[in-house]
């Protein structure tokens, strides 16, 4: 069974930055699109951004500038480098395939206090 494992969330001050991970298992990650997620108190689930195999990234118009998708494919690990961090950022933060998700992790938290 495919297997997410997000890390490296946790509770900030505005301005400061977060480097969330995801380990991903039972999947070939090389060939798959990927992306973060994320879930605020009351609201639906949205894209933050998505990263192709070959690299290529997208971002949400909400944290473009801010934040910095990577893969490492030789670790089936996904990144998310998150700087100027706001309020309006905190949520539970996912990784999955962009198109046809596979079952979600139990995500991890980011809370950015004022």
């Amino acid at each position: 069974q495919v297997q997410l494992v997000e890390s490296g969330g946790g509770l900030v001050q505005v301005g400061e930055s977060l480097r969330l991970s995801c380990a991903a298992s039972r999947i070939i990650f090389s060939d798959v699109t990927m992306a973060w997620y994320r879930q605020a108190p009351g609201k639906q689930r949205e894209v933050v951004a998505r990263i192709t195999p070959g690299g290529n990234s997208y971002y949400a118009d909400s944290v473009k500038g801010r934040f910095t998708i990577s893969r490492d494919n030789s670790k089936n690990t996904l990144y998310l480098e998150m700087n100027s961090l706001k309020p309006a950022d905190t949520a539970i933060y996912y990784c999955n395939k962009f198109f046809g998700p596979y079952p979600w992790g139990q995500g991890t938290q980011v809370t950015v206090s004022s």
